[in-house]
């Protein structure tokens, strides 16, 4: 029989770890800046939220925009997964394209050599780098060459519910990996994606953090944001419970 899929919800908090396990979480991820599609956190925020209980995947990510990197770059996400995994990570998530779309294996497989570094077992997952390559599904398929664990996708499509056909064709391309569906989830979508042969699902389950800050509100950034636009998400329970209940009523 085929395990039901883990669930994994994306945080940014301690906070938002103890929500995710409280209302049925597997494990979570841990970023930064989700608004900007995650950034790396620091080292203590990753001990902060291990403290939490549940597993904790860390997106190595060193800034926002493509996943083109220089040298420069690939060497700090080297150092920022050592430091992760010395924080107490049980994953991270990494990842680096070619100008041309393909998967930068030279890069990956570095960053994935020091995640096995640690001398322990580190689950180590693609991120969404795999939907803005040139051809997903072949990148899923070098993937057990490269020893990742994990591929987090929507199939190169924008919500992982309208790539469904290349997530169902990943799980075949990769064998040994674990595919995971993320991208725009939504709790009704998990039934369709857990038909894919999906191993996880992955959900943001982000609201807006609500304003505290009485009194007239001075943008910050360049583009001249509201106090309603100009702040941070944090985990919706409700959205996980709603998770976890479809998950569960997957047979």
């Amino acid at each position: 029989m085929t395990a039901r899929p883990a669930l994994e919800i994306a945080v940014t908090s301690p906070a938002g770890a103890r929500t995710a396990r409280e209302n049925g979480a597997d494990r979570v991820e841990l970023c930064t800046a989700l608004e900007l599609g995650g950034l790396t956190p620091s080292a203590a925020l990753v001990e902060a939220v291990a403290a939490e209980g549940l597993p904790v995947h860390v997106l190595v990510r060193c800034r926002p925009g493509d996943f083109v990197h220089d040298a420069e770059e690939i060497a700090l996400m080297v150092a920022e997964v050592r430091s992760a995994i010395a924080s107490g990570a049980a994953g991270v998530v990494i990842g680096a394209l070619t100008a041309d779309g393909a998967l930068d294996t030279v890069a990956v497989a570095r960053l994935a050599e020091a995640a096995r570094a640690a001398g322990r077992p580190v689950d180590v997952t693609l991120h969404r780098a795999i939907d803005q390559s040139a051809d997903p599904v072949a990148t899923a398929a070098l993937l057990p060459s490269l020893g990742l664990t994990r591929v987090l996708t929507s199939g190169g499509a924008p919500v992982a519910a309208d790539g469904r056909a290349a997530i169902a064709a990943m799980v075949t391309a990769a064998p040994g990996v674990q595919v995971m569906a993320g991208g725009g989830m939504r709790p009704a979508d998990i039934p369709a994606l857990a038909s894919a042969g999906v191993a996880s699902v992955h959900l943001s389950a982000k609201a807006r953090a609500p304003r505290r800050l009485d009194g007239t509100w001075i943008p910050l950034g360049a583009g001249g944001a509201s106090a309603e636009q100009d702040t941070h998400f944090v985990t919706d329970p409700e959205v996980v419970a709603q998770a976890r209940r479809a998950l569960d009523a997957v047979g």
